[in-house]
């Protein structure tokens, strides 16, 4: 049949890029339940419009910049966009999460269209992308195939840089001491990240890029088995530690841990065997254990522990490839590996701190102290998830 690989890999992509959109209510949800009642509508509204800022500013903007135009003669290039677009909000989504609470909406929109539209693609272009770094000192070799760095770890420094400029939520931190801020729907965070679970095979697996050969058909396969087994190992892992450590199953922590594993193995699920994706799984796991209450005694306040998930395993999981899977000959090594993350850290820490920072002079990102008692429902909605529910602080 003529043009038959042309179609199922349009097809391919089409699903896949479903999958990955199963995200957004996965990241809206896990963040729903890990705040406070009187903050779910505006951890709700921040989700739905960084889908539809981001999406849009890549749309007339972030493609064209991260590819250098609209070619594509595998598959059809609206699918080719969709598959794309699909990942652009995530970056913001990782960013939204650990700023909850306190964010405020305009200013973080505001900073959605930067990030959709420029500094997202930037990182794309000199990884994935046309590689305006061609040829220069800076030429990034590092091997990512889904982007534990391009994505995870640019939504990660992008919040670090708004957690330094806000400051954390009021009461978190005082006599010094951490005032822990319990979540409120622990169903919600159990199916927000079973949610982005589901949507990771499609992340992953769609970013083979074709199915429509055995070759890539078993390709395909294996990374989503790998990318599975990497995030019951962070399950299990992150469990077990926490078992050892308190004598208590905490079950945001073993989710944690699945996300800090799926994270981990985003960079090479397509190289590793069925087993080393355990190991992979496992230190992103345990990683997100150390790391959630170290960010704590840094008083870096992360309602989700996104920092823990998003930054440290993206930065795991791209020297993972360089540990696991080197090939010299391929251009992928330790070193190479390395280098990816230094360049994007730098540029994606830098310019967000610096947008962020004029933004705020003008529109604070941080809801005043009182504006967080009554809860940003209120103050950034003026609609209450739970009207009916009485508010304990």
């Amino acid at each position: 049949m003529e043009n038959f690989g042309y179609i199922v890999d349009t097809l391919f992509a089409l699903f896949a890029m479903t999958l990955i959109i199963f995200m957004v209510p996965g990241f809206a949800m896990l963040e729903a339940g890990l705040v406070r009642t009187k903050n779910v509508t505006s951890v709700l509204t921040v989700n739905t419009m960084i889908y539809a800022v981001a999406s849009v500013m890549f749309l007339l903007v972030g493609y064209q910049l991260a590819f250098g135009g609209w070619e594509n003669s595998g598959m059809s290039i609206y699918a080719a966009f969709l598959f794309q677009m699909a990942f652009v909000g995530k970056t913001v989504n990782i960013m939204s999460g650990g700023v909850s609470e306190r964010v405020r909406i305009l200013p973080i929109a505001l900073f959605t269209v930067l990030m959709g539209g420029f500094i997202y693609p930037l990182v794309v272009n000199v990884s994935w992308g046309a590689d305006l770094l061609a040829g220069t000192v800076l030429d990034l070799t590092m091997y990512d195939l889904a982007g534990s760095t391009v994505i995870h770890s640019t939504g990660g420094w992008a919040l670090l840089a708004a957690i330094m400029i806000m400051g954390p939520r009021k009461g978190r931190y005082k006599d010094g001491k951490i005032h822990v801020i319990p979540a409120s729907n622990i169903p919600l965070v159990v199916l927000g990240a079973l949610l982005l679970w589901i949507g990771w095979f499609g992340f992953n697996g769609g970013s083979v890029g074709s199915i429509a050969s055995k070759e890539n058909a078993d390709t395909v396969a294996l990374t989503i088995m790998n990318t599975n087994t990497a995030g019951l190992a962070g399950a299990l892992i992150a469990g077990i530690f926490m078992y050892l450590r308190y004598r208590k199953f905490d079950i945001t922590m073993i989710l944690n841990g699945a996300l800090g594993g799926l994270v981990a193995i985003t960079a090479g699920p397509d190289l590793y065997d069925i087993h080393t994706p355990i190991i992979i799984g496992a230190v992103g796991g345990a990683l997100v254990v150390i790391a959630v209450p170290l960010f704590d005694r840094l008083k870096l306040d992360d309602p989700v522990g996104a920092l823990s998930v998003h930054l440290v395993n993206g930065i795991w999981g791209t020297l993972a490839v360089g540990i696991f899977a080197a090939e010299p000959e391929a251009g992928i090594t330790l070193l190479g590996q390395l280098k990816g993350v230094a360049v994007v850290a730098v540029f994606v820490f830098t310019v967000s701190y610096a947008a962020i920072y004029i933004i705020n002079r003008f529109l604070p990102f941080r809801a005043g102290d009182d504006e967080q008692v009554e809860g940003l429902d209120v103050t950034e909605c003026g609609l209450e998830a739970y009207p009916e529910f009485k508010r304990a602080f």
